[in-house]
Formats: C-alpha cells, structure tokens, sequence
C-alpha cells in the first residue's frame, strides 16, 4: 500500500514511521501537511493531493491561522470522503486537538475528568478561578507535551495571566488543580488494546511529561485503568490514542487527555514496543475508516 505521513518535517516520530513501513514491506512519503492541497471535483496538475494514496496517518495538525487550521481538517475529510483511509479519523483528531470539545464529549459520556471552565473574558476566568478553589491549572486550548502550563494558586497572579491571555485574543481555558502524588499514566491504545503503558513522574514541579523532565517506566496497568483508556478512545473515536489518567486523592482516577497524535518515543523505550510497526501494520491490515 501507498502510506502518506502527514508533518510538519521529519523528526523522530516520522522517521520511526518510515523505518516501519520499510520493514513491513509498504511504500511511505512524508508529506507537509502545509503543502497539501485539494480541488472540487479534483485538484489541478502539479498539486499535492491526498487521494493517490490508501492511508494517510496524521502526525501533526501544524498551528496556522483559523482558517489555515480549518483548511487542513477539511483536507482530511476530504481525503476520507475520496476513500483515503486516514489515521486517526478526522472526527478524532477535530476532537482531540482541542482540549475543550475533548473534556465535553468524555464527561457527557460519563468519563471523570477534572472541572474545567473555558472562558473569553478574564472576568469571567476569575469567577472561575473562585468557583474551582482558587487553585487551578492554565492550559492553551491547543497544545500537547505540557507546554504552556501554568498553576495558578494566587489571586493576582491569576488576573494577571487571564489578562494577558485575554489580550492575546486566546482562550483562557481553566482546570481544577488535582492533588496527586507526582505521577501519572500514559496508556497506549491500538484498536481498543493497550499495546503499552508508562508511568510518568514528575521530577521538576508538578508535570509529569517526559519532554518536561518527567521520568518513565513501564507499569502493567489494572483491568480498571485498562477499561478506562479504553473507554476515553473509544469516546473520542480514536483507535490510536494516547490516554493520560491522573490518580485523585481518593483514589479516584481522572482523564487529563486524549491525544489522537501521540508520541511514542518514551513509551516504546521503556516498555520495549515496536509502536511505530504496531500503527502500520493495524493501519494496512485491520483499520476499515
């Protein structure tokens, strides 16, 4: 099969990618997810299509302008709709790349996930910050690795970073902070199978990331937080996601995340996984769009 990776150039992940299909005998271009372009009914000569390809596998959704952001989901609907079968749905990643649609979608299905409040006014982000304790944790709407994280415990710091967000024309999106013992699970779904997990614990403040300093080690989860992953993907539609549950202080477990573009480059160190050959082999064999 002919396998487009679409990126935003070619780091670890892709190249994974690449060595994977390598293996498994199928032909693989990397593609910049910022050149493709499409037509109705089809694109004109010389443009960079989708649909001369039989998977297209997601690994970026690059940061743009709305409309810029807008075009690229339609790409991938696009492609879905000419027959391209494209990983992970672009249902899933539409959800998953925005942290807000992913908590409504999980708590109206009944997964526990911290409170959250989504605001446009920094007044209204300090009633919020009130309402959740004053101890809340700042997240960009978009974003992934932990980047641009704060806690907020302080009432005039709080207004401060509302309103420079405010000022920026962002979101200022607003969890509950959840007291936990420093770590957390990365549990890597395939199909409904966890093929991997890692416990993640932080080492420099509250985050647990590996690309924050966090430490990993492989965990064999329980048939609880099994089900739990399980669930949050199958919520979201994503038959490749990497789920995040974070342990409460009642031993009650949360669904911090569900990333439809997951990395695996901790993951399949510590638990010694092929994930990258795991994704291509489910994308070519199993994965009906």
């Amino acid at each position: 099969m002919n396998l487009a990776l679409l990126s935003g150039g070619t780091g670890w992940h892709i190249q994974d990618l690449m060595r994977a299909a390598q293996a498994l005998g199928q032909h693989a271009d990397v593609i910049d997810f910022r050149t493709v372009s499409a037509g109705a009914p089809a694109p004109h000569p010389g443009r960079v299509p989708l649909n001369g390809y039989d998977v297209a596998i997601v690994r970026t959704m690059p940061a743009g302008s709305l409309e810029q952001v807008v075009l690229r989901m339609d790409l991938l609907h696009a492609a879905s709709f000419a027959g391209v079968k494209v990983l992970n749905p672009p249902r899933a990643v539409e959800t998953c790349v925005d942290k807000y649609l992913t908590n409504v979608r999980l708590a109206k299905s009944g997964v526990s996930v911290p409170l959250t409040i989504a605001c446009q006014k920094s007044d209204d982000a300090m009633i919020a910050f009130e309402e959740l304790g004053g101890d809340v944790v700042v997240k960009p709407l978009f974003g992934a690795e932990g980047r641009g994280i704060v806690r907020v415990n302080d009432r005039e710091l709080a207004w401060r970073t509302f309103h420079a967000i405010e000022q920026t024309g962002g979101v200022i999106y607003v969890q509950q902070y959840i007291a936990h013992p420093g770590w957390d699970l990365r549990i890597f779904i395939i199909a409904g199978s966890v093929i991997g997990a890692m416990k993640r614990t932080a080492t420099q403040g509250w985050r647990t990331n590996v690309a924050q300093g966090g430490i990993a080690e492989k965990v064999e989860p329980s048939h609880n937080e099994r089900r739990l992953a399980v669930w949050a993907a199958d919520v979201v539609g994503a038959p490749v996601a990497g789920v995040d549950l974070l342990p409460g202080p009642n031993g009650e477990w949360f669904v911090l995340e569900v990333n439809a573009v997951p990395g695996w480059k901790a993951l399949s160190q510590v638990c010694e996984v092929d994930v990258a050959k795991a994704i291509v082999r489910y994308a070519v064999e199993e994965y009906r769009a």
